[in-house]
């Protein structure tokens, strides 16, 4: 199946399995997306977007159903391939921005080449480049308690860009933001996917940013309830 990177067939997840308080927060997903799609991912507190999100993300098992990854089919994997997956073809951006407290700029965007093994002159260098592309190439030496929640934000997008993965998976990546820095965040995306060509999958609970992106999908109750074409670009 060229083009598509993400193939997930009937997808399950249940939690507390065989008890009495067993949930049911998957219910069948079928999604497929295809290399270079930016697509948003809509719903309701409850809905199943973050769960989803996990499954994407390969951070979690589905009960049943298949995921095909880039060509890879997940079920099988051991905890390191999918832990080298989730290094190599996923750059993750969440809400929290996740960055070390005690690491500067610099050392948070080389972390992801530290683990794939790069070598450090390398990494010093791509990592330099990223912060450049981000806007915070004056930066690379503050810690992250003397970045706003904007710069923040940009140091998390370079990090996720540090292995050059394929697919760009962003977690509510402007909730803690206000509307000015959160459009700065999305115009980077849109930055990356119409320069690089990479896959973006948005979470999102804002249907304003969900409309910016090719494709919306609307979860509701752990199902696909929604799968539209978004405009693709900002708003005016």
């Amino acid at each position: 199946m060229s083009g598509d990177i993400i193939r997930m067939r009937g997808i399950v997840k249940n939690y507390y399995i065989g008890t009495p308080n067993e949930l049911h927060i998957l219910k069948g997903i079928d999604l497929t997306v295809k290399e270079g799609d930016f697509i948003s991912i809509v719903g309701a507190s409850g809905s199943g977007k973050s769960t989803l999100m996990n499954m994407i993300g390969v951070l979690d098992r589905p009960t049943s159903g298949e995921y095909v990854l880039d060509g890879i089919p997940t079920a099988r994997m051991t905890d390191n391939q999918l832990s080298d997956v989730r290094n190599k073809k996923i750059g993750f951006v969440f809400q929290t921005f996740n960055l070390i407290p005690r690491n500067n700029a610099l050392k948070n965007v080389e972390l992801p080449m530290l683990y794939a093994g790069m070598e450090r002159k390398k990494r010093m260098q791509r990592a330099r480049e990223l912060l450049e592309l981000v806007g915070m190439g004056d930066r690379t030496d503050h810690q992250p308690n003397e970045l706003s929640g904007g710069q923040k934000q940009r140091v998390a997008i370079a990090r996720a860009l540090a292995n050059d993965p394929p697919i760009l998976l962003a977690d509510e990546p402007t909730g803690a933001l206000d509307s000015a820095t959160g459009r700065l965040v999305m115009d980077l995306f849109h930055r990356v996917h119409e320069k690089d060509g990479k896959t973006i999958v948005l979470i999102t609970h804002n249907p304003e940013l969900a409309e910016e992106t090719n494709r919306v999908i609307t979860l509701r109750d752990g199902s696909i309830v929604g799968d539209r074409p978004g405009s693709g670009k900002a708003a005016e």
